[in-house]
């Protein structure tokens, strides 16, 4: 018997500057169970502290196998977003993560109602998302930082410097 489609749709002119976030941690080692666990407690507690800008969060399992899961993010605009990533202890968790990834790969694509759309992926070890069909480059000099990557000029500074984690 057949079912009828209940078609909808949502109205986003309420908000003009919306980020949609997908975020993944991929483990790549055994020992990278225990960064993926600690990892997920600490992004919980962030969501829990209900951060400005946050609309929504909601988790994400992409592969049991690898185990790779995540989390989509909707944001009210860019500069919350960044605010939030400026921010302690988000801040200290990514210069970390960034200097030992603990058995782990992490990546985040981001799609801007304002244009633009960019991805970093860390110790990913084969290329997913934009990835396997836009070509991967080193994260450095302008493409450093997710704001200058989306071509946003109003973000101010990067959440993180190539001096605070190259020393150069």
């Amino acid at each position: 018997m057949p079912t009828p489609v209940s078609r909808q749709t949502v109205d986003l002119t309420a908000y003009p500057d919306l980020i949609v976030l997908y975020l993944g941690m991929r483990v790549n080692h055994l020992y990278g169970i225990r960064t993926f666990f600690s990892f997920g407690r600490k992004i919980g507690q962030s969501v829990a502290d209900q951060p400005d800008g946050l609309l929504l969060h909601e988790p994400v399992y992409y592969s049991i196998f690898p185990m790779n899961m995540g989390m989509r993010q909707y944001w009210r605009d860019l500069p919350s977003l960044l605010d939030f990533a400026r921010s302690e202890p988000h801040r200290q968790w990514w210069l970390e993560f960034l200097k030992n990834s603990g058995g782990t790969g992490f990546w985040h694509e981001t799609y801007s109602v304002k244009g633009g759309m960019e991805a970093v992926y860390d110790d990913v070890p084969k290329p997913l998302g934009f990835g396997r069909f836009a070509g991967l480059q080193r994260a450095r000099g302008p493409m450093f930082g997710s704001a200058s990557r989306l071509g946003r000029s109003d973000a101010g500074r990067a959440v993180l410097s190539e001096k605070d984690l190259y020393d150069s």
